[in-house]
């Protein structure tokens, strides 16, 4: 009888084209499928609650799979893990229902943002956080940050295929917080889910405002062009984790038959 797993993955994304299998180029779903088919002994489909980017880092990106095959999870981690590269984990695995979807069960995700503030930027940070070299007024950010609280149409703020019928941009955020980090600061967005590039294109304009090249009120306006070309340049990939993926506990919950 197959069973579903569920996988929390922690991955260094600089060296790979992203989360997704694509032509002529190394991704970490390639890499898992293929640790996990080693383990399992067939081929299998891992399933991702979202498809980060080239250059796109995750503490918790989330993902399933299915097997006939009996799982012992001790093993399971230990032997996936040692077949994957040391810049990919499986932290943990656990038996879900047949009906949970890691994509599609989503009840929302958290991603940070890390800026480097500082004069220079520490070779051991330089993969992980976008060096900002001018002085930013952190007040005009922290208020720009919250015009994207709510729930709001995202059209300016990604990057997608508009030729799709019935595309919904409209996303929920429940809340964008500044923390301040060793050597800088990150940006927190919690929301029930995010569009194609949408935390970079909105971290681009957060900076803008914190330069005092935008105002908030350029920034409403530019919500209501629904035209990415009025939202100016996405930010770099390195200083973006996806942090963790939340799940309404019926969605994980096994019942006795399982």
């Amino acid at each position: 009888m197959s069973r579903k797993f569920k996988l929390i993955i922690a991955y260094d994304g600089t060296h790979y084209s992203g989360w997704q299998i694509q032509p002529n180029a190394i991704s970490i779903q390639e890499l898992v499928e293929k640790a996990i088919g080693t383990f399992v002994r067939h081929p299998v489909r891992v399933v991702a609650s979202g498809r980060t980017d080239a250059g796109v880092h995750a503490r918790g990106q989330v993902a399933h799979f299915s097997t006939e095959s009996d799982l012992d999870t001790f093993r399971f981690l230990l032997s996936v893990n040692g077949l994957l590269p040391r810049d990919i984990r499986v932290k943990e695995v656990c038996q879900v229902p047949e009906n949970f979807h890691s994509q599609y069960s989503v009840e929302g995700k958290t991603y940070h943002y890390h800026l480097c503030l500082e004069k220079f930027q520490s070779p051991f940070s330089r993969l992980y956080t976008l060096h900002v070299r001018e002085r930013l007024d952190l007040n005009l950010l922290q208020q720009a940050a919250q015009l994207f609280v709510g729930t709001h149409d995202f059209t300016s703020f990604a990057n997608l295929d508009l030729s799709k019928p019935n595309l919904n941009a409209v996303r929920t955020i429940k809340r964008v917080d500044l923390c301040e980090e060793f050597g800088g600061v990150r940006l927190e967005f919690e929301g029930n889910g995010f569009l194609y590039k949408m935390v970079r294109n909105i971290v681009g304009v957060l900076l803008d405002a914190a330069r005092g090249k935008k105002t908030n009120e350029e920034i409403l306006k530019i919500f209501a062009a629904r035209d990415r070309k009025q939202c100016g340049r996405a930010v770099p990939p390195q200083g973006l984790f996806l942090d963790h993926v939340d799940f309404p506990t019926s969605a994980l919950e096994m019942s006795a038959s399982e």
